[in-house]
């Protein structure tokens, strides 16, 4: 199976997404923690791989292919989560594009904080 849209992955991680918590409050929860996690995951995929392989020029095709995996699970959670939130992924794309457009028509992308 290939996905060609935002929507078509969206329908296809809801559809696996089983058990006693869609739709309730607790599984909300479990699905934040879980995103949170998995974003752990990749972060520590990357530092283990920059340790050990000294360096990003020296990462190869398999070590792409398991942070690849580990990017996939981010992105199941944020699917299912924006879901279970009643948000699409388009509309999770384009607040992001709105937000950093407008940051970067005033000369604030770089900086921190939410309210710039």
């Amino acid at each position: 199976m290939n996905i060609h849209t935002l929507q078509e992955y969206q329908e296809w991680a809801i559809d696996t997404w089983t058990g006693l918590l869609p739709g309730t409050k607790q599984g909300r929860f479990y699905l934040t923690l879980k995103l949170a996690g998995e974003a752990g995951e990749v972060a520590e995929k990357m530092g283990k791989l920059i340790r050990d392989k000294g360096g990003w020029d020296h990462i190869g095709r398999e070590d792409l292919h398991a942070l690849t995996l580990e990017l996939g699970d981010v992105f199941w959670y944020l699917s299912v989560l924006a879901y279970d939130l009643g948000i699409t992924l388009e509309e999770v794309a384009n607040a992001n594009i709105s937000k950093l457009q407008n940051r970067k028509e005033r000369g604030v992308l770089k900086g921190s904080g939410d309210n710039r």
